[in-house]
């Protein structure tokens, strides 16, 4: 397979295919302050609370397909580089 038909097929996956992919999820601290309940809070005063809520991480579906054709091109450049090495060491052509 030629090298400009495996960048022409990874562009258009990439470009055709939308939406995204959830990769982790990440606690986040909130803190907020608010009056204070009773009489505590007629006199003004406040009270903070703090939520842990989750945050998703989001990426692109067409960068995880971009990231998965790199890997694999390079690996078959590998594969094809050592294999010519081993050949070569042989005395094959």
């Amino acid at each position: 397979m030629s090298d400009e038909l495996i960048a022409g097929v990874t562009a258009l996956a990439g470009t055709s295919l939308g939406g995204s992919l959830t990769v982790a999820t990440v606690p986040v601290a909130v803190t907020t302050t608010t009056a204070a309940g009773g009489i505590a809070g007629l006199l003004g005063f406040t009270t903070t609370a703090t939520t842990i809520v989750a945050s998703p991480v989001v990426v692109p579906l067409a960068g995880a397909i971009a990231l998965g054709a790199a890997l694999t091109y390079g690996g078959l450049k590998a594969y094809e580089f050592l294999k010519d090495q081993q050949s070569s060491a042989q005395g094959q052509p």
